[in-house]
């Protein structure tokens, strides 16, 4: 379906800003919503990526160590919320960790040790695309772990993480929620898409099948290892730049950077898309 903006090729090269292409607009009868709502998209991502890439300066300058984990079921958005965190970050104190299924040596480890290694350095943002909560979900739904193993790590989980933070690490933990229909949609997307056909694994495919016994390992994530220093933030996910946005939003408003009173958006998240996992009485996966 084509939407007729009423705009011409000089029109809109004779536009300086995205201000006067969303004044252009509404002059319009016709309008585009999604021109429109990408436009303020964009708008919005700009100014809060201002304000990540002062944020990382503060850690840098402070020696903070900031480890960011992003979790959910495959499709949700996980790495695509991480390009954006990290789109224009320095890269020399800023890292992405997604790692690949353990090595024969790393199965005959402690379970946390190949993590311990790509924990931040002073100074350091890392942002995990997926952890050591793969355990704890993915892992047991897809019988890549024992009985004995998966609760010997629900116990151990918390005290790690309790460790961390007693040494200064500060964790951000997001699960990503999406519903079992969107997931299907953006599966089949994914497949149609010869660009993006690789994320597409045969995991994925039993995610519909096993959508049950994902939501049963979940829960059980949460009730065990949601805690004071280490809690577990949620985040709908459905509409992608709303997500995106909203996270950004939730790390900022943890610290306390310089500038941040200068910011040109708004830094605190919304709470009916980012909240406390005690807080989500309705879940939507």
């Amino acid at each position: 379906m084509s939407i007729k903006l009423g705009l011409t090729k000089e029109d809109f090269e004779s536009f300086e800003s995205n201000h006067q292409l969303l004044t252009a607009l509404e002059e319009k009868s016709e309008i585009s919503d999604k021109v429109k709502s990408t436009v303020l998209y964009d708008k919005e991502l700009r100014s809060l990526q201002i304000e990540l890439v002062k944020l990382q300066r503060w850690i840098s300058k402070e020696k903070k160590r900031v480890a960011i984990i992003f979790e959910g079921r495959d499709a949700a958005g996980k790495g695509g919320n991480i390009r954006r965190f990290m789109e224009h970050l320095n890269p020399r104190s800023s890292r992405l960790v997604a790692l690949n299924k353990p090595t024969e040596i790393e199965k005959g480890q402690w379970y946390f040790q190949r993590y311990i290694k790509e924990l931040p350095n002073p100074g350091e943002i890392v942002f995990f695309d997926r952890s050591w909560y793969n355990r704890a979900v993915v892992e047991p739904v897809m019988g890549f772990c024992s009985e004995q193993q998966y609760k010997e790590f629900l116990v151990q989980v918390p005290e790690f993480e309790h460790m961390m933070y007693e040494d200064g690490v500060i964790i951000i933990k997001f699960w990503l929620s999406i519903t079992k229909e969107e997931q299907l949609k953006r599966f089949d997307a994914r497949m149609e898409e010869p660009l993006k056909r690789w994320k597409f694994s045969p995991v994925d495919k039993q995610g519909q099948a096993l959508w049950d016994r994902y939501t049963h390992y979940k829960e059980e994530m949460f009730s065990k290892t949601h805690t004071s220093y280490s809690p577990w933030m949620m985040i709908k996910t459905n509409d992608k730049k709303v997500a995106r946005l909203e996270a950004m939003r939730h790390v900022l408003s943890q610290f306390d950077y310089e500038g941040k009173e200068n910011a040109k958006t708004v830094i605190s998240p919304d709470p009916n898309v980012v909240m406390r996992y005690y807080r989500s009485n309705i879940q939507i996966d």
